[in-house]
């Protein structure tokens, strides 16, 4: 089955990294398996933006869960929008909870949530979790499978 691509701007295309979160164009594609009830999880293990105070790089795992209803995320387009973090200086929880509105306001899922797990800053790590609301009870959804931060332990 083929996904209706038509409308995209930068799938299959040469495009330079977004400048900031909000230039980033987040993307979507047809759902193509209307009807059907499954969870899409996005691991991105390497992402990176600014403090806002000392510009030092922050660094964190981001695992994005959520249920489709109409819509999906168009992936290329998601790699770019969280690479767009990279310059973009915000405290944590700015960032883990600006992108899971983006994607609630781009795909109207029927669940979404955010798990982003941070290195520690100034010796303390801070993990931010959001979601639209509560977790479908008749699907199975795993564990996000990122363990807590043990530093040398």
């Amino acid at each position: 089955m083929v996904s209706d691509a038509s409308g995209l701007s930068q799938l299959g295309q040469s495009v330079d990294l977004p400048a900031s979160p909000e230039a980033a164009v987040l993307e979507r594609v047809p759902q193509p398996r209307a009807g059907e009830r499954y969870l899409v999880r996005f691991t991105a293990p390497e992402f990176t933006s600014l403090c806002p105070l000392t510009a030092q790089p922050d660094f964190a795992h981001i695992m994005i869960d959520y249920v489709p209803r109409d819509w999906l995320v168009e992936s290329k387009s998601l790699k770019l929008f969280l690479g767009s973090f990279r310059n973009h200086g915000a405290f944590h929880e700015d960032c883990s909870v600006m992108i899971g509105q983006r994607l609630r306001d781009l795909l109207e899922p029927e669940w979404l949530r955010i798990g982003a797990y941070w290195y520690p800053r100034g010796g303390i790590p801070i993990d931010v979790f959001w979601q639209t609301g509560p977790q479908p009870s008749d699907l199975w959804i795993p564990d996000q499978g990122v363990p807590p931060y043990r530093g040398r332990g």
